[in-house]
């Protein structure tokens, strides 16, 4: 399919045509539900933690009689019953991280960046560059291009965009190599270079 290269200056530049294979497969949410899972699930730390009975500090004498006293019987003031006591099947440090194959990976990428065709989020552009850091020019420039919320995906990330880009809210750039599902899905504009849109093809064809 061909699609209109813009500059940042809101110009036309010229086409480009996108491989059907990669930016033309059908939007499958449970795909794409599966791969932000174990991309989440990888990020979080894991470090939750409760304290088991064995960890308590405190006596292991029995607190009282076992008969005789009219109280429930007890073996420990560790036990989780009383203040200051241990908790049972608490969290404990673990890895949430699940596997999923390479080839689910790759068609989870293929069908998201087909979701932002699909909905008209996708934008191609023949550089993503600044000649100097200053949030505020690129700031004008994106809004007249009506960007809000976007994901700048370039071949070789530009250091001067990146620079610039950082301040400004709801905008994330990202080399080629660095695409993924997540970030992709969670801004509403998805902005690909040239040179992006010939790795990318190049990587998940």
């Amino acid at each position: 399919m061909k699609t209109t290269i813009i500059s940042l200056e809101n110009q036309n530049v010229g086409e480009i045509d996108l491989a059907d294979d990669v930016f033309g497969l059908p939007v499958r949410a449970d795909i794409l539900h599966r791969a932000v899972n174990w991309q989440l699930a990888k990020r979080q730390s894991g470090n939750h933690k409760t304290k088991g009975i064995s960890e308590i500090s405190g006596t292991t004498k029995k607190p009282f009689a076992q008969k005789g006293g009219g109280r429930a019987r007890q073996g420990s003031l560790r036990s989780a019953q009383f203040r200051g006591g241990a908790t049972i099947f608490g969290p404990v440090v673990r890895s949430h991280a699940h596997d999923l194959t390479k080839k689910m990976r790759k068609l989870a990428l293929k069908t998201a960046l087909s979701a932002k065709v699909a909905d008209g989020k996708l934008i191609v552009v023949d550089t993503a560059t600044a000649a100097n850091p200053k949030t505020k020019e690129l700031a004008v420039r994106l809004s007249k291009l009506g960007l809000s919320s976007v994901l700048f995906i370039d071949g070789a990330v530009d250091g001067n965009f990146a620079l610039a880009s950082r301040n400004i809210p709801y905008v994330d750039v990202l080399p080629q190599v660095g695409a993924n599902v997540y970030d992709i899905l969670r801004r509403d504009t998805l902005v690909l270079t040239k040179d992006a849109v010939h790795a990318l093809e190049a990587r998940l064809k």
